[in-house]
């Protein structure tokens, strides 16, 4: 799809939650995960889609798919690489190059319960971003990520406490 393609799109999407404003807001589609084999888990989707994880072997994994924390740095550089994407689209440059690349620090006393004061989840992530795009200005493309970044659901999601319900059913 050309980019002329993803900003009508765009302005066609916009232009439709400003006039039904009461259908942008939504239940998003349900990933649901099954064990399959020690600790390889297979999540899917509705639709069939679907998508697999393990844990190492050092925790017992087989090592055979990513880890949930690697599959969550990976949502995050793809959700961060298509918000920019989508807007330089919308302003109307070129992308020539975009990787996104995310990475974390982590201390696998949390996860472990080894120690109840060490966060389970990472301790800091960085967002690495090489960028190039013909006629458009460093300042430009410093905009485009910014507001990228602002509006990509998957950093808002880890940047924000977002709030998480517990339904438990037993069988």
């Amino acid at each position: 799809m050309s980019i002329e393609n993803v900003r009508k799109s765009i302005e066609g999407a916009i232009d439709y939650l400003n006039q039904h404003p009461h259908e942008a807001r939504y239940t998003d589609t349900a990933a649901t995960a099954t064990v399959e084999e020690t600790l390889r888990c297979h999540a899917s989707a509705p639709d069939g889609r679907a998508i697999k994880s393990d844990m190492p072997s050092s925790v017992g994994g087989a090592g055979s798919a990513p880890s949930p924390g690697w599959l969550m740095r990976a949502a995050l550089a793809n959700c961060d690489a298509t918000l920019i994407a989508m807007r330089a689209a919308q302003v109307g440059i070129l992308l020539t190059d975009l990787e996104v690349v995310v990475d974390s620090e982590s201390d696998d006393r949390g996860l472990l319960g080894i120690d109840d004061s060490v966060p389970a989840g990472p301790l800091s992530m960085r967002t690495r971003i090489r960028i190039a795009a013909e006629g458009a200005s460093k300042d430009s493309l410093r905009e485009i990520i910014a507001w990228a970044e602002k509006h990509s659901p998957v950093a808002d999601a880890i940047r924000r406490a977002v709030p998480v319900r517990t339904e438990v059913e037993f069988k």
